[in-house]
């Protein structure tokens, strides 16, 4: 059994200059963790894949495409290839959540 746990997992440099950790890498999906302080924002950008956002804790705004909804803890959003997104910190607190791609980007 292997389990990976987040606080001992090194972030790793990201062109959105925020906290990411990739704690799932396999040959058909990858899992990042992803905390955003208040105020701050990922970088608008699409990915190859479709994605998914799984949010664990505190509130934010997803954008995709012209679509933007605020969300929140145990929300799950879908996001597909080629469509231009961003989430962004609209709380007061940390922003933490799970972007699943899959299949893998290569």
């Amino acid at each position: 059994m292997k389990i990976t746990r987040i606080e001992k997992t090194a972030a790793f440099q990201n062109v959105h200059l925020v906290e990411a950790k990739q704690i799932y890498d396999t040959e058909n999906a990858t899992v990042i963790h992803m905390s955003l302080q208040p105020g701050q924002s990922l970088k608008k950008h699409t990915t190859p894949v479709d994605v998914f956002f799984y949010i664990l804790e505190g509130k934010g705004t997803v954008e995709i495409g012209e679509e933007k909804q605020e969300v929140q803890k145990d929300a799950l959003v879908e996001s597909p290839k080629g469509i231009p997104h961003l989430l962004r910190n609209s709380g007061e607190s940390v922003f933490r959540f799970l972007v699943v791609k899959l299949p893998k980007q290569k």
